[in-house]
């Protein structure tokens, strides 16, 4: 896993989901599922099945909060089980990320209810 892209997807969501440009977001999805599926490891190609969702989310030109929030959500928790695997030097990072995912997965279904009341 190439530390250095972890750390700068890390350092893009610290900013949060709207400081990404969406086609930067969607590159770095791209990346990211191609280094999954390729691992050959199930838990990590789990993740990037479901980064390929979140890709097809992202470029079907409905940006709905609800389906990208339970995408996120479903990725924090992937990335929290892998990071229990990782590497000493990857676990920090993989913790942050899947902190990251789970809460900015949480803020947008926060606001996709709100919007339904």
């Amino acid at each position: 896993m190439p530390f250095d892209h972890l750390h700068a997807t890390v350092s893009a969501l610290r900013n949060g989901l709207t400081s990404l440009p969406l086609g930067s977001a969607i590159d770095n999805v791209e990346t990211w599922q191609q280094q999954f599926m390729q691992s050959g490891e199930p838990g990590l190609q789990d993740i990037g099945r479901e980064l390929g969702n979140l890709q097809s989310i992202l470029t079907s030109g409905a940006l709905g909060a609800t389906d990208i929030g339970n995408s996120l959500t479903i990725l924090g928790n992937q990335v929290a089980q892998a990071s229990a695997q990782a590497s000493d030097d990857a676990k920090k990072p993989l913790t942050e990320l899947a902190d990251l995912l789970r809460r900015h997965g949480s803020d947008l279904l926060a606001h996709a209810e709100k919007g339904q009341r």
